[in-house]
Parts: C-alpha cells; structure tokens; sequence
C-alpha cells in the first residue's frame, strides 16, 4: 500500500457535507484539528477540518487529497493561520510540505508508529506562531 491520494470528487463531497459535521466536535479528537484560515482571493474566512498529529515544535498535518488543497494556498499566501485542538487554539506559520517519512520524523510520542503506518505520500509541518 504505497501512498496513495484519495479522489477529488471525495474532497469536494467532503467540503460540503462532511466539513461542517466534523467542524462540531474536530477541534476536540485526538487527532483532528480545525484549521481557521483565510481565502487568498475572497478574504473570507475558513474553518478546515484536518488530521493533525503533534510535533516538537508544531503540528504535522497529512495530505489525503495531495498538495493542491486550498487551505495549504491560503496559509502559504497569508504566512499562516490559527489551528484549534484539543480545546485550544493557537497560531501556526511557515508551510513546509514533506514526504510522509520526513514528517514522520517530527511527529512526537506514540502516534508516530501510528503516522507511519499511513498510506499517503505527503504531508505539511506547521510551526507554532
């Protein structure tokens, strides 16, 4: 099971129908996180539910649907957002996207083993602001 991405009419389904379900309790599961971002064109802002692992300096975040993703083009244009886990939110900055293994690296505590057993390619490390 080599990485694999997961298809686009899925994140489309999933921005419309899953998103706003999993935006009530994502900013509370262990590994979910909401990330509140702005649009690059529109200036709106979003609320994206994402699965976030934890890291020594900020958070690895993984790239089911690959790296075109709006949110990652948000952030990288803004230099950043807010991410909201656990209860609490806090500022990350500075996109960096990595293979799944160099972001596996980051990743702290027992969900490592867990990250590295994940079929996707790639992810993006985020710093805490």
């Amino acid at each position: 099971m080599d990485g694999m991405q997961l298809p686009q009419w899925l994140a489309r389904f999933n921005r419309h129908v899953t998103n706003p379900i999993q935006r009530m309790w994502a900013g509370w599961a262990p590994t979910m996180g909401i990330l509140t971002h702005v649009g690059r064109r529109s200036g709106r802002p979003y609320r994206t539910p994402l699965t976030v692992f934890s890291t020594q300096d900020g958070v690895a975040v993984l790239l089911t649907y690959g790296p075109d993703r709006d949110w990652l083009k948000n952030i990288t244009a803004a230099g950043g957002g807010t991410m909201r886990r656990h209860g609490r939110s806090f500022p990350v900055t500075d996109p960096q996207v990595v293979s799944r293994d160099e972001a596996a690296a980051a990743v702290t505590g027992v969900m490592r083993a867990v990250f590295t057993r994940l079929p996707f390619e790639s992810a993006v490390l985020l710093r805490r602001g």
